[in-house]
């Protein structure tokens, strides 16, 4: 994270006696990253964090990636995956379903009405982006209130679990990192504020703002880690902290708090960029006023992905420069390194003299290939990578 918040109840000094109201001590706990070398915080348990009474494995969800071969770009409809009503009996933590990934990130999405368990990811940072649907994400830190449009920033080993709240159904779509998450470090000063040119700064982010206390005992916490999975069972309720302070939390970011960059001429995608990970970035798409040099061709040029895979999950709105293709809310566009791509057939004429576009999408570069995960194999079109010739294997 970027800068500092104090929640609850603390000691004026870290790492001294912080007293419970009958005199006994509570139990600090350090949550830092890179091995006390980085963003950290320090919370105040009434119990003790290390205590399990029983563990036992936990099946994951099918992790299972297939190689995109032969290479093709590929179109995925995500809406699919959850047909009727059958989000009614999934939760938004066990009920994902793997689409894409690899061995620095893993994206997955779901569509429940459940609530989850108790959960924690050992693995690395989540960007959960909140696509339809409301909830409460619950963690040890406080609680957050979320909805359409908004990611979700839950770092690592973070004790949580999500309530989704409201009629209807929680759309959720989920890059899991094997690392951190966080702002491109070209938005912020050396010391960690959001710079003047960032398109968005630390009044747009939401975090915990008081305690979440909860009184239980040997409650489970689905556990996810790099052998596999694991249910620990604790003694004490694992929102038992009473306060807390530094730098490294859970927040929300509303998409619609971003501050689009616009040129005279097309910018390039960095410049949509949101987060970043170990080998990957997060990008949005948001509507926006676009170019204005009166020759300007708005939709993006034609490109090689050369150093990486380029996935687009359209949210909403009218995405130009896929028209004709397939592609709607809902669908993933896959694009992966050593194909071009660019604008379907058609799509720059139409452009031309555009003055705003009026779409939102989610985009992740990843800099290693990505490969199907099962729901990704499931959802595709089999059709979009002929949708520029018109032809296919069999014309």
């Amino acid at each position: 994270m970027t800068f500092y918040r104090q929640v609850g109840s603390i000691p004026p000094k870290r790492h001294t006696q912080h007293r419970r109201p009958d005199g006994g001590l509570y139990a600090e706990e350090l949550v830092g990253e890179e091995g006390f070398s980085s963003d950290s915080s320090l919370l105040y348990h009434r119990g003790i964090p290390s205590a399990i009474v029983d563990a036992r494995p936990w099946q994951l969800p099918d992790q299972t990636l297939t190689p995109n071969a032969p290479l093709v770009p590929r179109h995925l409809r995500l809406h699919e995956l959850f047909p009727g009503e059958e989000h009614k009996a999934v939760d938004p933590v066990t009920g994902r379903r793997l689409v894409l990934g690899n061995a620095d990130v893993r994206i997955s999405y779901a569509v429940s009405a459940l609530p989850s368990p108790y959960y924690r990811n050992a693995i690395g940072d989540e960007c959960v982006y909140v696509e339809r649907g409301s909830a409460t994400v619950e963690t040890v830190f406080g609680a957050l209130t979320v909805g359409r449009g908004d990611y979700v920033i839950i770092p690592r080993t973070t004790t949580h679990r999500w309530m989704p709240s409201g009629p209807e159904p929680l759309r959720t779509y989920v890059i899991e990192a094997s690392s951190h998450i966080a702002p491109p470090a070209r938005y912020l000063s050396r010391y960690g504020q959001f710079l003047e040119h960032s398109p968005y700064c630390e009044r747009d982010l939401r975090g915990p703002v008081e305690p979440l206390l909860a009184e239980g005992a040997d409650v489970e916490i689905y556990v996810k880690h790099r052998g596999g999975g694991t249910v620990h069972v604790v003694p004490e309720h694992p929102f038992d902290v009473v306060g807390w302070d530094g730098c490294l939390y859970p927040y929300a970011f509303n998409i619609a708090d971003f501050e689009p960059i616009t040129g005279r001429v097309h910018q390039p995608p960095p410049v949509h960029q949101v987060f970043a990970g170990q080998n990957f970035v997060i990008c949005n798409f948001v509507p926006r006023k676009v170019d204005y040099h009166p020759l300007a061709v708005p939709v993006p040029y034609y490109h090689s992905n050369v150093d990486s895979d380029e996935v687009m999950f359209y949210v909403d709105g009218d995405y130009e420069a896929r028209k004709g293709s397939g592609i709607g809310k809902g669908s993933i566009s896959l694009h992966p390194g050593g194909h071009s791509h660019g604008p379907q057939p058609g799509a720059v004429e139409r452009s031309l003299g555009v003055e705003f576009f009026d779409e939102t999408a989610v985009m992740v570069d990843t800099f290693r290939p990505l490969d199907l995960g099962e729901a990704g194999l499931a959802a595709d079109d089999g059709r979009y990578a002929w949708s520029w010739s018109g032809r296919g294997p069999s014309a």
